[in-house]
């Protein structure tokens, strides 16, 4: 039985870990036979937005447009997995309409944790006032309020979140019950 087309919608603060859980949950499926795209938010900057600021504007076009492609791969019959901020909860919602299929992915970590694991420094500097409209910092990010799935990274450790997803999408129909997901991935949120 393949898998139904439906879009995973990750969101989170930069570093709470959208893109190792996506890679994760898109190694895992595909193991079991499901075709599967992932939308980074940095890879899609750089190909299909490229030229986009960080204004509200700008922030919106490119959710808009990766919730586009997820769109049309949902639709036929693909598994596709956006891993990008996407700050505000209106074009998040905006995006559930549009596709139809969508199951919401908080990856939740504090602000605490996240400057802690911050090899590049980005949040002290943000916190700090050095960088200018960082999200979830300086700049808003609207938490969701009811999404399918929220895991905490802070908490949590990588195999915990990945297994939660998982079993999350097998409850529901959307993926085939597979082998249990072995621990000791090596990887880190």
């Amino acid at each position: 039985m393949p898998s139904k087309g439906v879009t995973l919608w990750f969101t989170g603060l930069s570093g709470a870990g959208k893109s190792t859980l996506s890679v994760l949950v898109a190694d895992e499926l595909r193991r079991r036979g499901v075709k599967v795209e992932i939308l980074d938010g940095d890879e899609v900057r750089t190909n299909l937005s490229k030229g986009l600021g960080f204004s509200k504007e700008d922030r919106d076009t490119n959710i808009k447009r990766i919730g586009y492609v997820c769109k049309l791969l949902t639709r036929n019959g693909v598994v596709a997995i956006s891993a990008a901020i996407s700050p505000y909860k209106d074009i998040r919602d905006f995006n559930r309409e549009q596709i139809g299929n969508f199951v919401e992915i908080y990856v939740k970590c504090s602000i605490e944790e996240l400057t802690r694991r911050d090899v590049k420094g980005l949040y002290k500097k943000a916190l700090a006032g050095e960088i200018k409209n960082f999200t979830g910092v300086s700049d808003p990010y609207e938490a969701p309020e009811a999404p399918e799935i929220t895991v905490d990274s802070g908490i949590e450790s990588v195999e915990e979140s990945l297994r939660k997803i998982l079993s999350h999408l097998e409850r529901e129909g959307w993926i085939q019950t597979g082998m249990p997901v072995t621990s000791g991935c090596g990887c880190k949120h």
